[in-house]
């Protein structure tokens, strides 16, 4: 396994030993121990998601205000752009982002601490997307960031995402900046 340090402090990227042979691969896609001791990921995770979303689907940038989850992300087919932004106040990297493929080709991973939004768009015809999350999903706690915020200046490479109406709707960095309630370092 491969840990690989992002400018954004706390964000891994993660690129998981893989066996292959005239069968097909194999590839551990989690080991507690292992992820404690050469990632240094020790929070425990308490929910499994998967999304399935066709070719210009955009999710995000989601986070939850009170009870912070990190994510493990991996894409278990096709190709999506992933993006995390850090929206913790007092932080140095405050508003700063990055981007980058995770596909079933690559089989990269995507570590996103609590205290950073999350969002993604599908670049294939079709991409299911896995996320371990430290914290149970709570409809009431979660928020947003704009996926098309000026002061985050993110570079989608599609032009016309489809959104839902919810992610249509979430404010800019500095309105949220009011209102976010994180402590001002990462946990």
């Amino acid at each position: 396994m491969k840990v690989i340090e992002t400018a954004l402090a706390g964000v891994l990227i993660i690129e998981p030993t893989v066996f292959t042979d005239a069968r097909g691969c194999f590839m551990e896609s989690f080991s507690a121990r292992r992820y404690s001791e050469q990632a240094g990921i020790t929070q425990a995770f308490v929910q499994d998601n998967l999304s399935r979303s066709r070719h210009g689907v955009l999710r995000g940038l989601h986070f939850q205000q009170r009870h912070p989850q990190g994510k493990l992300v991996s894409v278990v087919h096709g190709r999506v752009y992933d993006v995390v932004v850090d929206i913790t106040p007092g932080s140095p990297s405050f508003g700063r982002h990055l981007g980058l493929e995770l596909s079933d080709r690559n089989r990269r991973q995507l570590w996103v601490p609590p205290g950073f939004a999350h969002g993604f768009c599908v670049l294939s015809d079709w991409a299911d997307q896995s996320y371990k999350c430290t914290q149970y999903y709570d409809p009431d706690d979660e928020a947003g960031l704009a996926w098309n915020c000026p002061e985050v200046a993110i570079d989608w490479p599609i032009a016309q995402p489809l959104l839902s109406p919810r992610d249509q709707r979430h404010p800019t960095l500095s309105q949220l900046a009011r209102t976010l309630p994180f402590d001002t370092a990462h946990p």
